[in-house]
């Protein structure tokens, strides 16, 4: 599996586990374990759109070649 499959695999897994955190703490989003998931749901995407930002410069510099 391509790591851009797997940062996408990641953040869904991710995204659901924090709607159920969210579901369980009856909607507070300052509750800390609310919290980490949230930023370990961010860190991911960052990492994602860090990698697609790198593909659309090298796709770019291809094209000028």
């Amino acid at each position: 599996m391509s790591e851009m499959n797997e940062l996408i695999n990641d953040i869904n897994k991710l995204r659901k586990n924090l709607e159920a955190l969210i579901s369980e703490k009856d909607g507070d989003l300052l509750d800390p374990d609310v919290l980490a998931a949230s930023k370990m749901l961010n860190a991911v995407i960052n990492e994602y759109n860090k990698i697609v930002k790198e593909k659309i410069r090298k796709s770019h510099r291809d094209e000028e070649i």
